[in-house]
């Protein structure tokens, strides 16, 4: 369990209390009007940004939103929304849309669309970053299976999270589809994942 801090901040003649469950350096940035704002830089860089009332006798350290992260998961909804608004296109060898996909295709297009250089076949993009176990799959990873049991990625698609990914399949559905990683057909061919980070 983490040692809890207790700083004493003096500001204006008024007492300010905060506590902080990490070490840090302060930055105090004295404004003219009402209220004060209190930038932490964390030791792992991270920000935390506080507005406190003049009056207050407390205040709440909240971590600052990390505009890369938010960036990122911008990018992948908007990667997922445009995988989506193709669901029953249909599936045709050899193609990488607009309108027409094979799998890798797909998930070529999603991402060249998202401005996201990979490889065009499944094996090649299953070889484009380290390999994630499926407890490690997050929204908007590329997911690998061995739909052949052949030993080799011969099938992609893009993960949606909750068990979920979508893909344009050759099977039944014969086009981009939403199917399940934790059971049916799918279930024992997954094989890894692989993440792409958003420029």
């Amino acid at each position: 369990m983490q040692k809890i801090f207790l700083i004493l901040l003096s500001l204006l003649n008024s007492y300010l209390y905060a506590d902080k469950s990490i070490d840090c350096n302060i930055h105090i940035d004295i404004s003219k009007n009402s209220t004060q704002k209190v930038v932490l830089q964390l030791s792992y860089d991270k920000e935390c940004s506080i507005v406190m009332d003049q009056n207050s006798s407390k205040i709440t350290i909240m971590p600052k939103a990390d505009n890369n992260i938010s960036t990122d998961i911008n990018k992948t909804e908007k990667l997922i929304s445009l995988a989506k608004s193709k669901l029953g296109a249909s599936y045709e060898p050899a193609k990488s849309g607009p309108d027409h996909f094979d799998c890798s295709g797909f998930v070529y297009y999603l991402f060249k669309e998202n401005g996201i250089k990979i490889p065009r076949t499944s094996l090649s993009q299953s070889k484009s970053g380290d390999k994630l176990t499926r407890e490690e799959l997050k929204r908007g990873d590329i997911v690998f299976f061995d739909t052949y049991d052949r030993k080799h990625v011969n099938h992609s698609g893009v993960y949606l999270g909750d068990g979920k990914f979508i893909h344009s399949s050759s099977g039944k559905a014969y086009g981009v589809t939403i199917s399940d990683i934790d059971k049916g057909f799918y279930k024992d061919k997954f094989r890894w994942g692989v993440r792409k980070i958003f420029k």
